[in-house]
């Protein structure tokens, strides 16, 4: 059986920029081994693996991989999976595609933007607020002071501007501390201060993955800073609507588009962005 694969940029606005995303189309007949093996031969932070044909409730069963395992959920693919099935697998022009992850169902809907350009946005899962910690240990593990960080502090971790977000770096050997609190080696920081005049917030993400690696746009982050910003109230609005630019440390500049609101009680959390193609070919 041919599998093809596509290569976008998710969150980009233009090309060679944003998060990268290898996506394998037709993959019924692909051993999860093979899959894994395929995604630590791309080495991008993800790829997934769509079938060809939607199941019985029109949705395409999808698996994200990054180089060492196989994950649930997480943005970007996501984004860049619908687009790649919506302009070449999808039979007829759509305006959503219906995504069957690990995690459930999830609807990705495309729609122009104002200069015309087509966005695409998925509704992100329930989520809640966890554990908080001291700005010291987080500081430390950071490389920075416990003044850079934002008084209202968590695994999400507002600075107070550009210079802390611009040297900061996660050390594992720092956050052993709060590891052993409970807290995963994931850490997203944010600030007011941009690049850009026309966005809103800038930041960073750092994981571990056989190492300490930085995401160049992170979708599901920015998933978990809508629902964090909701609830601190970092703006006077009750509802969202926010351009938060990240990756500009590691020459992957990307925008991410954020909308955030309460909805009878409930926070609801969409994310977009631009997807770019760069690549198209076949597996050998």
């Amino acid at each position: 059986m041919t599998h093809r694969f596509y290569m976008v940029d998710v969150f980009a606005e233009r090309l060679y920029s944003g998060n990268p995303l290898a996506v394998v189309v037709g993959t019924e007949d692909l051993p999860d081994e093979t899959m894994q093996q395929l995604a630590a031969e791309m080495n991008f932070s993800e790829t997934t693996f769509v079938t060809s044909v939607p199941e019985n409730n029109g949705g395409y069963r999808v698996r994200i991989f990054t180089p060492v395992r196989e994950i649930a959920f997480t943005g970007h693919p996501i984004l860049g999976t619908a687009w790649v099935l919506r302009h070449h697998i999808v039979p007829e022009p759509c305006t959503q595609v219906r995504l069957r992850l690990a995690v459930g169902q999830v609807t990705v809907t495309f729609e122009s933007s104002v200069d015309g350009r087509e966005v695409a946005w998925f509704l992100a899962p329930t989520m809640s607020l966890g554990a908080t910690s001291a700005r010291e240990p987080v500081a430390e593990a950071l490389g920075l002071s416990p003044e850079d960080i934002e008084t209202r502090a968590a695994m999400i971790v507002p600075l107070r501007g550009l210079d802390a977000l611009r040297c900061s770096k996660l050390d594992l050997e720092a956050y052993t501390v709060l590891a052993a609190k409970g807290f995963p080696p994931l850490v997203y920081l944010f600030c007011h201060e941009t690049h850009q005049s026309q966005n809103d917030l800038c930041a960073r993400f750092f994981f571990e993955a056989n190492g300490v690696r930085e995401d160049p746009a992170t979708g599901n982050g920015a998933a978990f800073l809508g629902a964090y910003l909701l609830e601190h109230q970092f703006f006077p609005e009750s509802g969202l609507s926010v351009r938060i630019e990240q990756g500009y440390e590691i020459r992957r500049p990307s925008l991410i588009m954020l909308h955030a609101r309460m909805l009878s009680g409930a926070r609801e959390v969409s994310v977009g962005g631009y997807v770019i193609p760069t690549v198209q070919g076949e597996l050998l």
